[in-house]
């Protein structure tokens, strides 16, 4: 039996329906939506690396495009020195690093990603990424918590049974009809906000008020049956049909039989659901090499949609990114047509590494736009990196990845058809007004997205809160002010009524993609995702460049730190940082750490988090302070003779009644015990 590539034209718009389901063509072949934000650590600053011309790419910052053979073996290399990794890093002796997936620069520095389990249990919210140069040394960690691992038990006090029962209960709130466990209670350790305790995770079943699967992760507190957290895994997202003229499609042929799977893209295969809601569906396959005839009546075409949206979307990546597959496996997802009957949505599921696309009101409107296709395989692409929870802040900056990608996708696809623009789903008319779902440029035309952050925003649907980082990219693409962008006009306006200067998309979307996959964890919020956009630029264009800059005041225009100049200063946790490892010595000498807060407006620093990470062999007489600019110390932590190991990797709130806020402010570490060693490795000032 033969089995070939071939590249296929689909008939859509610009070709009349027909009798037949297929021409005889003989063609040449060529070869959606959920609530509590969590904190998130700061990237750490960058290392050093060779100046760039103006507005280039320094040389070897960029990742380089690793085949599945090179992941591989750099993923068996960092598995084999895991334990001296965790040893290096100060972790404990019953954590344990689970490698989840690295990078390499074009300069040799590896970004690995870890996952923790303490005592064998899996740590949630203890996601890090190792900073390391070639000669491994390890230059930066960002860590999803600062919190030091070390859950006072083990041992759950409250059955499995309570969990799996309050699972159902929060189930029944989310309105979810029929829902049942998918997965019963497995113990872990919670760490994605509060004291790490050992808690129970449950997985809830069933279908959400829309239609949409339903996959709801509970977590209960195994000690006092407490609901500690909960999370969609469904990740939705709204589109439209957008028949994309007449395009190629890679297709497989096997006999005289072509199939919709594409040998050239990771084997991804599109199914025919048939208004069906479960499984896999049929594979659309046939016996010539047409798919479609632009009518969403013929099944066939939205197939070709979804096809080609994640060939795009798969090229986009890798020849943009160096991103081979969206896992960087070279393993392809697969799509799902026809989901349902008038379903008006679209979802990625990471249980089944794959995309669903509904037909919309009426069964017609398909919703497998090209911007819908790559918002819904983005979603894989950051469950496979950051992995954002999809709830609170970081579930807002998982929708508006997914925005961004979708848009710069289009973007890339230079389709006559749909040209790109600052859209999102412009063409489904879900309102019935011909407006579209989504403005980036100022997300809160569609009555519901917010353009600037707010304390709170974080209790919003992730849908909305997202407005802010889509905002933010739309300003530092293209800047401020009214323009015409392919025949769209937008308006942009900002949180400070300053104007910001854009550096084009081009730019904007390399500094997203390093942030997304080396700097952002589970708990990235936005004072976060501020930091690692500008740690992102740094490293690419360097920390005096015009693109570090433009970074800087984006944020400021949605409210989000202060700018370049000094000016603004919103809200969003306005965070400085000092990654600067300082050794702590065992004589009773006082060391510091200093971090130069600038350009912030306002008077007292009231409510400051102070997110301090310090790494000790023995705690013995020692005390941890915060010095303010004008002198005045404020004590975080101060230990006796004897000691205790708590509370030295955590977040600290001082309510300072200084006024200064500007100037040289310093953490303070005095070990008075000869026995003991340690370092400071890190830590942040965040303003409210």
């Amino acid at each position: 039996m033969r089995d070939s590539s071939s590249h296929r034209r689909t008939s859509h718009a610009a070709q009349r329906p027909t009798a037949h389901r297929r021409t005889a063509v003989a063609l040449v072949g060529v070869s959606v939506l959920i609530a509590t934000a969590v904190q998130t650590g700061a990237a750490a600053a960058a290392p050093e690396k060779a100046p760039s011309a103006a507005g280039k790419v320094i040389p070897g910052a960029e990742s380089v495009q690793l085949t599945p053979a090179q992941r591989a073996e750099l993923i068996r290399e960092a598995n084999a020195t895991k334990a001296d990794t965790a040893k290096d890093l100060g972790l404990g002796a019953k954590e344990k690093l689970v490698v989840r997936d690295v990078l390499k620069d074009g300069d040799g520095t590896l970004h690995t990603r870890y996952e923790r389990t303490y005592d064998g249990l899996p740590v949630l919210g203890g996601d890090l990424v190792v900073e390391s140069t070639e000669a491994d040394a390890t230059e930066a960690v960002v860590k999803a918590t600062r919190a030091r691992i070390a859950p006072a038990t083990t041992t759950a006090a409250v059955p499995a049974a309570k969990a799996e029962k309050q699972a159902l209960a929060a189930a029944k709130a989310e309105d979810a009809k029929s829902p049942d466990v998918n997965r019963a209670p497995r113990k872990v350790i919670w760490a994605a906000s509060g004291t790490p305790t050992v808690a129970y995770e449950t997985v809830v079943g069933g279908v959400q008020h829309d239609g949409t699967p339903q996959e709801l992760h509970v977590i209960t507190d195994a000690t006092t049956g407490e609901q500690l957290f909960e999370w969609e895994a469904i990740e939705t997202g709204t589109g439209n049909t957008v028949y994309s003229g007449t395009v190629d499609l890679t297709t497989t042929q096997s006999g005289s039989t072509f199939n919709l799977r594409d040998g050239a893209r990771g084997n991804h295969r599109t199914y025919n659901l048939n208004r069906g809601t479960s499984g896999t569906g049929t594979l659309f396959s046939g016996s010539d090499d047409v798919w479609g005839n632009g009518s969403p009546s013929n099944l066939e075409s939205a197939a070709a949609d979804a096809h080609y949206g994640a060939a795009l979307t798969w090229d986009y990546y890798k020849n943009v990114h160096g991103r081979n597959g969206i896992r960087g496996d070279g393993v392809g997802a697969y799509s799902r047509v026809h989901y349902g009957n008038n379903y008006v949505n679209a979802f990625w599921s990471d249980s089944c590494f794959c995309m669903t696309y509904g037909d919309g009101s009426g069964n017609a409107n398909p919703l497998t736009s090209i911007d819908v296709a790559a918002h819904e395989m983005t979603h894989g692409l950051t469950s496979n990196t950051a992995g954002l929870n999809y709830s609170g802040e970081s579930g807002g900056l998982n929708e508006a990845t997914s925005d961004v990608f979708g848009a710069t996708v289009e973007f890339y696809a230079a389709n006559s058809s749909d040209p790109g623009d600052y859209l999102i789903g412009e063409e489904i008319n879900i309102r019935g007004d011909g407006t579209p779902l989504r403005y980036m440029d100022r997300p809160s035309r569609d009555g519901n997205s917010k353009d600037s952050w707010y304390s709170g925003i974080g209790s919003i649907d992730v849908h909305y809160s997202s407005g802010p980082a889509n905002h933010f990219f739309y300003l530092l693409s293209e800047g401020s002010g009214t323009k015409t962008i392919n025949g769209v006009t937008y308006n942009s306006p900002t949180a400070d009524n300053l104007p910001v200067t854009g550096i084009g998309r081009d730019k904007a979307e390399k500094i997203w993609f390093r942030a997304l996959t080396t700097k952002f964890t589970s708990t990235t919020n936005y004072a976060g995702a501020r930091t690692g956009t500008l740690a992102a630029a740094g490293e690419l264009y360097g920390t005096t460049s015009a693109e570090y800059k433009a970074v800087q005041d984006a944020w400021a225009g949605v409210a989000v730190g202060a700018r370049s100049d000094g000016g603004g200063g919103g809200g969003g946790g306005t965070s400085f940082e000092n990654g600067t490892d300082v050794s702590i010595p065992d004589n009773g000498a006082a060391v510091t750490s200093s971090i130069t807060v600038s350009g912030r407006t306002g008077n007292a620093p009231s409510n400051l988090q102070v997110a301090v990470d310090i790494v000790h062999t023995y705690i013995g007489d020692l005390q941890v302070q915060l010095i303010a600019p004008d002198g005045t110390a404020y004590t975080l932590k101060a230990y006796g003779t004897g000691g205790s190991a708590d509370n030295l990797n955590t977040t600290y709130t001082v309510n300072a009644s200084s006024e200064v806020a500007n100037g040289t402010w310093q953490l303070r570490v005095q070990d008075n015990a000869a026995v003991d060693t340690g370092h400071i490795s890190g830590w942040t000032l965040t303003f409210p």
